[in-house]
């Protein structure tokens, strides 16, 4: 069986389009040409990709929904063999296209990607910022090669690499009875009103740390603003629970909060890079893994240490 890449790209633009006719506008061909392309797939894979709605445009099979992250895939590689037959040899070249777990971004992609980008100059990194269902749903649909996010809600399907792990702290504003407590125990918050980051898998995660300590936490507000919890725990309104914890403890507005760590051993979570199995990673995308993983040993130390306002407070 021979697949011509034509037809994948008009299975593709077929896919995202959700029509016949928007996909022919998309890829400036006729209707007939991407049905004929199409029909012919479904005729060499044996199996149907689409359901034909009359007037209604087209509706995937789960067939179509497996082979669709393979196609992309497949696409991808082909671009890459026309960049390097392009570049005349030129090894570093290429395309990436990355996802990130959104409150993980700001602490390790603007460094990775000026760093990355002044090595491999040649290779073009994409990156889209996701909540954790959304960024397992773009490597699963094949529209992210590689993903730095947490180990949450994995299933076979992925395959983790561990970069850090990041226990939880205490959001607390600088005022707070507590703030100056070199640690705290989980249940001295018990009364206290919670500033939930309402994400998800990141809300179970949190929910889960009380619930294991035979507490339920009085949840005042949900947000799913990383930089709302510390505003709101700086004004007082409540506590926080972050994993990542900037190094300056000025919120948005002027206020001040501070990072308490917990004095018992509470269950971390772990930064991972992640991939899907079942896709070969290209050249690109492994030297990007790779320098990634690098970046991250060199820096993540270093991010994670407590802010400056924090050091000063346990000297007096």
């Amino acid at each position: 069986m021979q697949l011509s890449l034509r037809a994948l790209r008009y299975f593709v633009a077929a896919a995202d389009a959700g029509s016949v006719t928007a996909a022919a506008g998309e890829v400036r061909v006729s209707q007939p040409s991407i049905s004929a392309a199409i029909a012919q797939l479904e005729a060499d894979l044996g199996v149907q990709l689409f359901v034909r709605h009359h007037a209604r445009g087209l509706s995937m099979t789960a067939a179509g929904e497996r082979f669709l992250a393979h196609a992309r895939g497949l696409l991808a590689h082909a671009r890459e063999v026309e960049q390097f037959a392009g570049s005349m040899g030129d090894a570093q070249s290429g395309e990436v296209s990355a996802a990130c777990f959104i409150t993980l971004a700001p602490f390790l992609l603007p460094g990775l990607l000026a760093e990355f980008s002044a090595r491999h100059p040649g290779i073009d990194v994409q990156v889209e910022e996701a909540n954790q269902a959304e960024v397992l749903n773009l490597l699963t649909a094949g529209r992210c090669e590689v993903a730095f996010t947490y180990a949450y809600g994995l299933s076979d399907d992925f395959e983790a690499e561990v970069l850090a792990e990041m226990p939880p702290r205490a959001i607390l504003a600088e005022d707070h009875p507590l703030a100056r407590r070199r640690s705290l125990r989980l249940e001295e918050l018990a009364e206290e009103p919670m500033i939930l980051l309402d994400l998800p898998h990141t809300r179970d995660y949190f929910r889960s740390l009380f619930r294991s300590a035979g507490i339920e936490p009085r949840i005042a507000y949900r947000t799913r603003s990383y930089e709302m919890v510390r505003a709101l725990a700086a004004r007082g309104l409540g506590f926080g629970i972050l994993n990542a914890i900037p190094r300056m403890p000025w919120t948005y507005d002027g206020h001040k909060v501070v990072a308490v760590p917990f004095a018992e051993e509470l269950p971390k979570v772990y930064v991972v890079s992640l991939r899907l199995r079942r896709l070969v990673t290209r050249p690109s995308v492994a030297v990007f893994t790779d320098f990634a993983r690098r970046h991250f040993a060199e820096t993540w130390p270093k991010l994670m240490q407590a802010p400056p306002g924090r050091r000063a407070a346990r000297r007096k």
